[in-house]
């Protein structure tokens, strides 16, 4: 019988390599062995010699190798509202928006999501996710528009498939026929799930239940939407505790505060994420460490729509899992993760904790192991380990930039945006000097100019 080929390797050598492993492994210059789409091994000095079926080698000297960036929250359908209600809270953002959201369709979603994720993987995400929630009657197959994106990209994708059912009729803030009915929310999402759902170790595609936020959704969604999840084996996320404005709707609505009315509907647990928990007290920090509940942090969105100040070190301290969001273009119009490294920095130092609320390499642990936790992926991705996913950027620290800071670390999060060299999707190439290799950057750029120029139409004219 015939011995295995050996699989393809690449070698990237002369790196300064940050791992985020549970030990904070660093190496000032070192090399990293992919072999298929697995770290194979990873160390200082020189790669071993005799490797076989080296296919590449990249003298990455200048570069920091980190994990690739992972994305826990975001509204991909908002790249075309970018810009607008710019003066607003929440609240008044969403009755700003709602009218002109209510009107997307199938194309204008495709290219939004072209547009959120070209951004997201020029700039090291490796891992992203879309909270979509908003399916208006008639517009299509907006769920397999924005799978078939991310696909398209070379992007790892989660799909947060949302869901809304409380209207304007009903007291909530989207328009009536832009929102579900709870059998055909509940339908809907059990279908995406069992149609685009991988639960495999090396799944590109993965889907989570995601009904929108308390004062969007019945409390009948909230407690089927759980019970759902759980009987597929799916993750659950929703917004939580965003403003002082939710906090005084749960207390009126519902006689409790946001986690307590989460608890008593099934949402806390080991696969639950929230995306925001900006306004979390001492009790409610205990009840997700207690159970394990994660947090999508999204720092520039919360200062975009004024909404406070995450207790992240809390949190933390508390063993609450935490990641990072970008959270919807309309409320953060860059669209990209890696400035949220630095913003959540220094946002957390304005804080109660001032200069020892989060350091460099928090906030790096944040964007990548963080979000694996929140993901469910901590055992495939998020740091650099041997049998990992090859999921990792190289980050060019060589330029005028950078190349005055000693620590690369320091220089990654606290500097301007680093240049991506080269990233990686489970070993395949997916960014080369900053650009797109599978998508035609120009062309989304246009598609999504004229779709958002469509949309502004149809909304003026509705």
């Amino acid at each position: 019988m015939a011995a295995e080929a050996a699989p393809p390797r690449t070698v990237i050598e002369n790196c300064a390599i940050a791992t985020v492993d549970a030990d904070d492994t660093e190496y000032a210059s070192g090399y990293v062995v992919i072999a298929g789409n697995r770290i194979e091994a990873l160390g200082a000095g020189r790669a071993p010699e005799g490797l076989e079926n080296v296919v590449r080698r990249i003298d990455a000297t200048g570069h920091l190798v980190t994990p690739g960036l992972i994305n826990t929250h975001h509204h991909f359908y908002q790249w075309l509202t970018r810009g607008l209600a710019t003066d607003h809270n929440l609240f008044d953002w969403l009755v700003a928006l709602y009218p002109t959201w209510a009107r997307i369709d199938e194309p204008m979603v495709y290219a939004a999501a072209q547009g959120s994720l070209a951004m997201m993987a020029r700039g090291g995400v490796t891992t992203a996710m879309d909270h979509h929630y908003v399916y208006p009657r008639g517009a299509g197959d907006l769920s397999g528009a924005v799978i078939r994106a991310a696909r398209e990209l070379g992007v790892r994708f989660t799909l947060a498939r949302g869901s809304m059912d409380r209207g304007e009729a009903d007291g909530g803030l989207p328009p009536d026929f832009a929102v579900e009915t709870l059998e055909g929310a509940l339908a809907a999402t059990e279908e995406t799930v069992r149609q685009h759902h991988d639960s495999s170790f090396d799944a590109m595609t993965q889907v989570a239940v995601a009904p929108c936020s308390p004062f969007s959704v019945s409390t009948e969604l909230m407690r089927q939407g759980a019970e759902l999840a759980r009987r597929l084996g799916v993750r659950l996320h929703t917004h939580g505790s965003e403003t002082v404005e939710e906090e005084k709707f749960c207390h009126e609505l519902f006689g409790m505060g946001p986690t307590d009315y989460f608890e008593s509907t099934g949402w806390l647990g080991e696969d639950v994420w929230m995306a925001h928990c900006v306004h979390m007290n001492d009790a409610d920090i205990a009840a997700f460490a207690r159970t394990q509940t994660g947090v999508a942090h999204c720092p520039s969105s919360n200062a975009r729509l004024a909404a406070g100040i995450a207790r992240v070190p809390d949190m933390l301290a508390a063993g609450v899992p935490v990641g990072l969001g970008v959270d919807g273009t309309a409320s953060n119009e860059s669209g990209e993760l890696h400035t949220e490294l630095r913003n959540a920095l220094l946002i957390n130092r304005l804080g109660a904790h001032r200069e020892a609320a989060l350091n460099a390499r928090q906030a790096l642990r944040l964007g990548t192991y963080g979000g694996a936790q929140v993901l469910g992926r901590a055992g495939e991705t998020g740091s650099l380990e041997p049998g990992k996913l090859a999921d990792l950027v190289l980050w060019n620290l060589g330029t005028l930039a950078h190349a005055s800071i000693a620590d690369p670390v320091a220089a990654l999060v606290l500097g301007a945006a680093a240049p991506v060299t080269a990233s990686f999707v489970g070993g395949r190439q997916i960014v080369e000097n900053g650009r797109l290799l599978h998508a035609d950057e120009d062309e989304i750029a246009r598609s999504t100019r004229e779709e958002a120029r469509r949309l502004a139409r149809i909304a003026a004219e509705g």
